[in-house]
């Protein structure tokens, strides 16, 4: 007679003999840390933040009627359904939702026919142009609304910029609001599309191309029934990101946005937070958490549903050109003046600048000075109150906060990236492997002011032996290593596919123990993609400000957020010479990385 043998009852013992069989076992042992840490520090915030939502705080029990830690659903119906809720909620979230409708209209049409030129045209100059096209996206978003305020800033900006000194006359509608947002952020996230699409151009066999012109498709033909079907995920991988980043953008709509009272749903929740109505503030991040999140998960239904087709085969691949004709010339020239209206102009006013005792008076000698560099403050000029970047010791600070930050946090992520790839490539088919997966993809769901948000809340207050980290270096450097985990995630998992698990199989015959196969093998082998990841995070780090600008403090303050401040205080030229500090410094940092590390700019999404 045959039959499942009894399931053997859970005794002391036998859960004893399980529990040391994971802690003595090293990737057991691995697997169960990283569990732990990516539930505390990704499950535990969200779940935190949302019951917070749903908990009576003490500034608004009266208001309420209720007690201190009371259920309510308060700040959910203030939201929605109060007096308040049109300037509160729906008019910021309807701001954000038209910023990101134009900003993808624009930018994602945009990013892949320059993606399609580069890659399957016979455009001229295209290994000058390819570079030059990514560069703007090697610049962090907030520098370029800096850029776009010292060409466009008005009397209403406190100081006027180039064009008013020029004697034109800006009106407000262009220097700020929602025109000047959505080219700001077209002009950064454009970069989304054409890396995503040039990156599955080079992929595809050109002969499916090639056999359509043979049969007398002229190049609209094949664009539109050969070419467009198959690089349609990537841009619709490219809306998708595009979307659900400008949702979450902080930065962008503070600078140009607050200063005609034009509120989008990140900046409404930063002041909500800095006002003091956290419950409120949590709500809305909340709100774009499940935003994002739609966005991804609307992207993986509709990528998944359609029909696929392979374009890579057993016989080898090439890429053909198509010829242009006539148009190649004037498609080169309109790229060049793109290039150069759209980077180095404001770059160059920004440079410019930074040397004016007074914006928007001319660039004669009596008007330039070295003092928002080098000037003591015995030598201020009217109503300034600090010295010259270089003597200042505030910006001495928040480029130490900057470095450390970077170097720092982007080690941690790195050593972080590498582990959870490890496991999850070794765990793949397995529960904690898929469960891995996919807790490490989650804080790239999260907006970055949101995630900023989130963890204020949850780290703001003791949790047992862990003290509370508010106004502390050591939230902001957490903040960011856990917000970078799914880049550091995937640079791992690409590095750890790419070691054959017959290496470690061969010495653990060998007899060489887990611990010996790790450092004499898997890093060993890893070293060079661990290096391309830490550049990589490292950069996405050195520009980020939206998912550290609620965490800042006076001792905690980096470039960008001091930069960002000196803005908002009628300081543009003070700003504007720590965005070009910043600017050389990322500049210098891929440049590093790509000639050193040989790391790959398509990698780094921040």
């Amino acid at each position: 007679m045959s039959g499942k043998a009894p399931k053997k009852p859970m005794t002391a013992k036998r859960l004893k003999n399980l529990v040391l069989s994971v802690v003595t076992n090293p990737f057991n042992l691995i697997v169960l840390i990283s569990l732990v840490m990516l539930i505390c520090l990704v499950a535990v915030p969200l779940v935190s933040v949302l019951k917070t939502t749903f908990t009576l705080a003490r500034a608004e029990a009266r208001r309420a009627g209720g007690q201190v830690g009371d259920f309510t659903l308060y700040y959910w119906k203030y939201l929605f359904a109060s007096k308040l809720s049109m300037a509160t909620f729906w008019r910021p979230l309807s701001h954000s939702l038209l910023i990101s409708f134009f900003t993808c209209l624009i930018a994602v049409p945009f990013g892949s026919i320059m993606a399609w030129l580069m890659v399957r045209s016979d455009l001229p100059g295209k290994s000058v142009l390819s570079l030059l096209i990514i560069v703007p996206y090697m610049i962090p978003s907030w520098c370029k609304s800096m850029a776009w305020l010292s060409v466009f800033r008005n009397a209403r900006g406190g100081s006027p910029g180039f064009l008013e000194g020029l004697g034109i006359a800006v009106p407000d509608w262009l220097a700020y609001g929602p025109v000047a947002i959505i080219m700001v952020m077209v002009l950064h996230y454009y970069a989304y599309s054409y890396i995503m699409v040039s990156g599955t151009l080079q992929s595809i066999n050109s002969e499916l191309e090639e056999m359509g012109e043979i049969q007398g498709a002229n190049k609209l033909q094949i664009i539109r029934s050969i070419t467009l079907p198959l690089v349609l995920p990537a841009v619709l991988s490219g809306l998708i990101m595009t979307l659900s980043k400008t949702l979450g953008a902080y930065g962008v709509p503070a600078n140009l946005g607050l200063r005609i009272g034009y509120y989008t749903l990140s900046t409404r929740m930063y002041d909500a937070l800095g006002a003091g109505t956290k419950g409120i503030g949590y709500a809305m991040a909340l709100l774009m958490v499940f935003m994002a999140s739609g966005c991804i998960f609307a992207n993986k239904i509709i990528t998944g549903t359609r029909k696929s087709y392979a374009t890579i085969g057993g016989k080898g691949g090439h890429s053909n050109v198509l010829h242009l004709g006539k148009a190649k010339y004037p498609l080169m020239i309109f790229l060049i003046v793109f290039l150069i209206v759209a980077l180095f102009v404001p770059m160059m006013i920004l440079v410019l600048e930074s040397f004016q005792v007074s914006t928007g008076a001319g660039y004669g000698l009596d008007n330039l000075t070295l003092y928002n560099w080098i000037g003591d403050l015995s030598e201020a000029p009217k109503n300034v109150n600090f010295p010259g970047i270089f003597k200042n010791p505030d910006f001495t600070k928040a480029l130490w906060n900057t470095v450390r930050l970077t170097v720092i946090a982007s080690i941690i992520t790195a050593f972080c990236g590498q582990f959870f790839g490890y496991v999850s490539t070794r765990g793949r088919g397995k529960w904690y492997g898929s469960l891995i997966e996919q807790l490490v993809f989650v804080p790239y769901l999260i907006p970055s002011i949101a995630f900023g948000a989130i963890f204020l809340g949850m780290f703001s207050v003791k949790h047992g032996p862990i003290p509370s980290l508010y106004g502390t270096f050591a939230l902001v450097v957490l903040v960011s290593v856990v917000k970078h985990f799914p880049f550091a995630s995937r640079s791992g998992m690409a590095n750890m596919m790419q070691i054959s698990t017959e290496l470690e199989e061969a010495a653990d015959v060998a007899g060489a123990s887990f611990w010996q196969r790790i450092f004499r093998i898997v890093l060993p082998l890893s070293k060079n993609g661990f290096l391309s990841g830490m550049m990589l995070v490292f950069i996405t780090i050195a520009k980020e400000l939206d998912v550290i600008a609620l965490l800042m403090t006076p001792s905690t303050r980096t470039l960008s957020y001091l930069a960002f401040v000196y803005s908002a205080d009628a300081l543009p030229q003070m700003a504007d010479a720590i965005s070009i500090v910043m600017v050389v410094f990322i500049m210098l940092s891929y440049l590093i990385a790509n000639k050193v590390f040989h790391a790959d700019i398509s990698k780094s999404m921040g």
